[in-house]
């Protein structure tokens, strides 16, 4: 892959394969996404680059990266989505403190403190291993029978 000039601009293409993006809604999500025109849907995604396209020196076009989404959950109720807000707005805070100092409004800077405490009460990586452990132990022995 040629290496850019740090100062080149850079085209990003969403491939367009909504897989992941389908299993994360629910089918009121969707449902509420097609009968209201211009709703939203707050989710966190994984964006993975697929491909990408360069072009000549000579050409004046802009390289090309084209991005799948790779992991996603949506927001499912008030809380989470209210979240998932707050921790972007945190993130978008602590990114014009690091850039240009405009306008910051007062609040957490770090999106991980604000979404522990928002998702304090949802499972640890611990126990959710613990829940597919028993899960599965569960479902051997009601083979075995």
């Amino acid at each position: 892959m040629p290496k850019l000039d740090k100062d080149a601009q850079v085209a990003v293409k969403l491939v367009p394969d909504a897989g992941l993006l389908d299993l994360a809604l629910s089918a009121e999500q969707r449902r509420s996404l097609f009968e209201h025109p211009g709703s939203s849907v707050v989710a966190i995604i994984e964006l993975s680059s697929a491909s990408y396209t360069g072009h000549a020196a000579s050409e004046e076009k802009d390289p090309q990266v084209k991005l799948r989404v790779t992991a996603c959950q949506a927001a499912r109720d008030g809380a989470e989505e209210s979240a998932l807000r707050t921790a972007q707005r945190a993130m978008w805070r602590h990114h014009q403190i690091e850039g240009t100092l405009e306008e910051v409004g007062p609040g957490p800077r770090s999106a991980e403190a604000v979404l522990g405490d928002a998702l304090a009460g949802y499972p640890t990586e611990d126990e959710y291993a613990e829940h597919r452990r028993s899960e599965l132990a569960r479902e051997r022995a009601d083979f075995v029978r």
